[in-house]
């Protein structure tokens, strides 16, 4: 290259440069020794050095945030996968707006309830009484997407299309589910589940307090169940209780207003607060024969209903996991410290990318779960390992995500906060790690270790 053509690139190349920095910058250099260097420069090194201050200029465009790496949604046929977007839509642009106030005011969005109705996905698994019949799988990512959102959402959906309707059709008789069933899965009679007690929780299986004798036709229930979700407001509701005279566990559908029953809102959560869990008390509650169900004559019958619902609170962490993750990625994405976006930090990528890691083995065992569920093969020890360690990871996904928030974690307009705190109670609920560990324990060694 010429010395002019040397010159004439020089120039072109300050051309470029922020004259105010320019001046800035002769404070701190000789910008004639500057130019003389620049000039000096080989032409394949002086073109490099353009293209750096060219690209400097251009916005980085940064990937689509989508936790399913591995592309698992294409399990899906594509009217299942058409029917998992719109319930994406429903939840970004009906839920999201609004979940932070009701988290904080500790209140049911009940305008909600026909919106998620006309979304037909209620009783999604179960076959005729209006129920849509399909795939364990397809259930298993919806409840995803709701906890994606909000995990009460998805908890308030779980009791009533898993809990509540699930008792009555894996438990009721033919009648018992005409009746019921078709005005739940149109959502226009709320359903609640009570097994869980004050004092009893994980010992359900033998050591239910609540009783239940028959009188004739009736039966007589005491004792109390807690963190009764939807039970506040519900139009029936979902009672295990212990017969005196058998000692096996039973089931109950009582409807609103029944004399003897009481639902006291419990306050004061950390977690899941726009679900309404209840205390519920039994005095002398009299029950009629016809709403026993006639189904359930033992623990192994609840059991069939808990098998089904403990998947699907595996499938509810990875939700929780999934949004936080996709949280953090975006806000990195945006947060700027020291002239660059955090994500561009090697400290921060490590974060995100174990957080990626554990969501994505969370998901695919959450679909082997469901692949196993829909070949009628599901144990009651796979749903319990998915459970404990989906929401063990989810643990650590949400604490990651807080993480890289720094003080504005903290913030519930972050979203991030509602995520960890939620993140508590699916650890805790549908049975808690040590007791999913001994269903498993029992399973690989052939002994029980249960007290």
């Amino acid at each position: 290259m010429s010395f002019f053509k040397k010159i004439k690139s020089s120039l072109n190349l300050l051309q470029q440069l922020d004259m105010d920095k320019i001046a800035k910058l002769s404070e701190k250099v000789d910008l004639n020794k500057m130019v003389g260097l620049v000039s000096s420069m080989k032409s394949e090194d002086l073109q490099k050095l353009m293209k750096f201050m060219e690209g400097g200029k251009k916005k980085h465009e940064f990937p689509d945030i989508d936790g399913d790496f591995y592309d698992l949604h294409q399990l899906l046929s594509p009217e299942e996968r058409a029917i998992q977007l719109s319930v994406r839509e429903f939840m970004q642009k009906t839920i999201k707006p609004i979940a932070n106030e009701y988290w904080l005011k500790d209140e049911f969005p009940h305008h909600i309830i026909p919106e998620v109705a006309k979304l037909n996905i209620t009783g999604l698994t179960y076959q005729g009484y209006g129920c849509p019949g399909r795939s364990s799988l397809l259930e298993g990512f919806l409840a995803m997407e709701m906890a994606r959102v909000d995990c009460s959402i998805s908890t308030f959906f779980g009791v009533q299309s898993g809990l509540a309707m699930g008792s009555i059709y894996f438990c009721g008789s033919e009648e018992q589910k005409q009746k019921w069933l078709p005005p739940m899965q149109r959502m226009e009679l709320i359903g609640a589940f009570g097994l869980t007690e004050p004092e009893v929780g994980s010992g359900a299986a033998g050591g239910l307090t609540c009783t239940c004798k028959r009188e004739g036709d009736s039966w007589i229930l005491n004792g109390q169940k807690k963190w009764i979700g939807n039970a506040t407001f519900a139009d029936l509701v979902i009672i295990w209780a212990r017969d005196l005279d058998d000692g096996n566990v039973k089931g109950f559908i009582i409807e609103k207003g029944n004399p003897g029953f009481k639902a006291e809102k419990i306050k004061g959560k950390m977690a899941l607060r726009i679900v309404q869990n209840a205390l519920i008390t039994l005095t002398d509650c009299k029950v009629s024969e016809v709403n026993r169900l006639q189904e359930a004559n033992g623990f192994k019958d609840t059991a069939k209903v808990l098998r089904m619902t403990r998947a699907g609170v595996a499938w509810q962490a990875v939700g929780c996991a999934r949004g936080a993750y996709e949280s953090a990625l975006a806000y990195t994405n945006e947060r700027k410290q020291f002239g660059r976006t955090i994500s561009s930090f090697q400290m921060v990528q490590d974060l995100l990318v174990e957080m990626l890691s554990n969501l994505t083995a969370m998901q695919t065992m959450v679909c082997r779960l469901s692949q196993l569920q829909d070949a009628g093969k599901l144990t009651d020890e796979q749903a319990s390992l998915a459970k404990v360690f989906c929401t063990l990871r989810t643990r650590d996904v949400v604490s990651h995500a807080r993480e890289l928030f720094g003080g504005n974690g903290i913030l519930i307009e972050h979203d991030i906060a509602r995520f960890v705190a939620d993140a508590e109670a699916i650890y805790s609920y549908e049975g808690t790690k040590e007791i999913n560990t001994l269903i498993v324990g029992r399973a690989i060694t052939g002994q029980s270790a249960f007290v």
